[in-house]
């Protein structure tokens, strides 16, 4: 489709057209942002915001032929405005320009940090026009009739000034400044980044994209409001369907409202969003499911240890929360691979810990999970914290389980690693199971509180000095239990264990009845039958 099509259709509200338009200049835009402010993240934000700035005032252009430089005159704008209000520094390129992919060695990174530098600071020193010219010619290989067009420039100019350029910068420079560019060009994706609101609710926005370049959840996006001259962030908690996102605000905010542009950043959030947003988030989100749960009906999961000691009702909500590297993310997809047919299904909120870890991508790409709804399950996902207590996630509205999950069980391979003194059920705490349910739960929270194993590490297990101790670490590993999830790497299937059986393990072990099965042998098992079964070898 020609400029003037797209362009037509684009002053109407059609997103998809603009961001065609973004597509076929958004390489032109940044190498001439990078010949002005010299930084190439700088760069890739002064991008942003001119296309930010020219979906808001497409209506005051009048020719389309013109679009090009009246689009260039918005980035010039945008960098020069960005230039004149960063901090001048001694070396900002050096500090800046840590540009390497992230794992890269420390010495690596300080190196490509410095050539980066150099040819940037070889660059600065040609003439403006020169500087412009070599610049949009090495960004994903601009051609000379493209760059003419961008600058309103004949292409014998554009030719003259690509030559002078070359003679001006020596051989061995030359070559650092094309291998320099092509390496950090602006990413391909680059215009399906641009959404925008399509719905608002209180604290909740849901932001339209191209399907099939979602961002993830805990992705940071910025809202531009042009009429309040601001920038509001907000992450994305939730993947909807055709090509939806659901998002908080970082903080309280008000005024956001469909139509409005979204950009995405392709960065993951750095901090959890404030008390207030999440909880009335939660008591958003968890709005509609708590009032099918009157009266509370058990929902069975098959995994021993949240069936005994956090049940979860069905139609109900479960905040998952977990230390780093303890695996919130596996145990919410297997409960969404558990849960996903079962009338009433749950809401789970997880919480992830800061830190690196498996992205969503990596978990969802070899499962098949659609990161927001999964049958009848429906999953939110917020950055966590460390020190986030049982009580703590408790307290939000909603939530009627806590599961919290715990590094030091991980270290003892023990999996799922849900805390069993600290997880949580209101079923359990308003008694709303059984007698023998809860009877069940309270003699093993209270067995291992007592001997502290649950939360001690290492040294608690290893030390069975009484009888009390050995039953308490037989209950520890009982309650490992192999995931269908993690099958491709455990090579176990993930057994479905009744709560009943569960509960009569339990029993049994607490009890002394399996008192002479050597402790392996509840290692990553189903029911107590196979626990026996194991035992002798069978």
């Amino acid at each position: 489709m020609g400029l003037e099509a797209l362009l037509g259709r684009a002053k109407q509200g059609d997103l998809d057209a603009f961001t065609e338009v973004t597509r076929r200049f958004q390489h032109m835009a940044f190498g001439y942002a990078l010949s002005i402010v010299r930084n190439l993240q700088q760069a890739e934000d002064v991008v942003q915001e001119a296309f930010v700035a020219a979906w808001f005032g497409l209506l005051t252009l009048t020719d389309p032929a013109a679009f090009p430089g009246w689009f260039r005159g918005i980035v010039r704008h945008q960098a020069y405005r960005l230039v004149r209000q960063r901090e001048i520094q001694a070396l900002p390129l050096a500090a800046a320009e840590a540009v390497a992919a992230a794992g890269s060695p420390p010495d690596d990174r300080i190196e490509q940090g410095q050539q980066v530098a150099a040819v940037l600071g070889a660059i600065s020193r040609l003439p403006v026009p020169l500087r412009e010219i070599v610049t949009l010619f090495y960004v994903h290989d601009c051609t000379q009739q493209d760059i003419a067009t961008f600058l309103g420039l004949p292409v014998t100019t554009v030719n003259n000034r690509l030559h002078a350029a070359r003679a001006q910068l020596r051989r061995r420079t030359l070559t650092m400044v094309k291998d320099t560019l092509e390496a950090h060009r602006l990413p391909d994706d680059f215009a399906a980044r641009i959404g925008r609101i399509v719905r608002t609710r209180e604290g909740l926005v849901e932001v339209l994209f191209d399907p099939t370049k979602l961002p993830d959840p805990l992705t940071e996006l910025t809202v531009s409001d042009e009429g309040r001259r601001r920038a509001v962030t907000v992450q994305v908690v939730q993947l909807l369907e055709n090509g939806v996102v659901r998002c908080v605000p970082m903080s309280p905010v008000e005024g956001l409202s469909p139509g409005m542009t979204v950009m995405s950043s392709g960065r993951r959030v750095e901090a959890p969003v404030s008390r207030e947003v999440l909880d009335g988030a939660v008591r958003l989100l968890a709005g509609g499911a708590r009032e099918t749960t009157r009266p509370p009906e058990l929902i069975e999961t098959g995994i021993k240890v949240i069936d005994v000691m956090c049940p979860l009702t069905r139609g109900g909500t479960v905040a998952i929360a977990g230390e780093y590297a303890a695996g919130p993310m596996v145990v919410t997809e297997e409960l969404c691979r558990r849960l996903n047919e079962k009338p009433g299904g749950v809401s789970i909120f997880t919480f992830i810990p800061p830190g690196p870890g498996p992205s969503f991508q990596e978990v969802w790409v070899k499962e098949g999970h659609s990161g927001g709804t999964a049958g009848t399950v429906q999953t939110f996902y917020f950055l966590g914290e460390e020190a986030w207590t049982a009580e703590r996630l408790s307290a939000l509205p909603a939530v009627d389980a806590v599961i919290r999950l715990s590094r030091e069980l991980a270290r003892l391979g023990i999996y799922p690693t849900v805390d069993t003194i600290v997880s949580r059920s209101r079923l359990l705490d308003e008694t709303l199971v059984d007698r023998d349910h809860a009877e069940v739960a309270a003699q093993v929270r209270e067995a291992l509180t007592a001997c502290s194993a649950g939360t001690t590490g290492p040294g608690a297990l290893s030390a069975a000095a009484d009888l009390s101790t050995q039953r308490v670490r037989k209950l520890l590993r009982f309650f490992a239990q192999p995931f269908f999830a993690a099958a491709p790497y455990t090579k176990q299937p993930g057994p479905y264990v009744p709560r009943e059986d569960a509960l009569r393990g339990c029993r049994a072990i607490l009890g002394g009845e399996c008192d002479a099965v050597p402790e392996q042998a509840f290692d990553f098992s189903g029911t107590l039958e196979d626990v026996l079964r194991k035992a002798r070898g069978a």
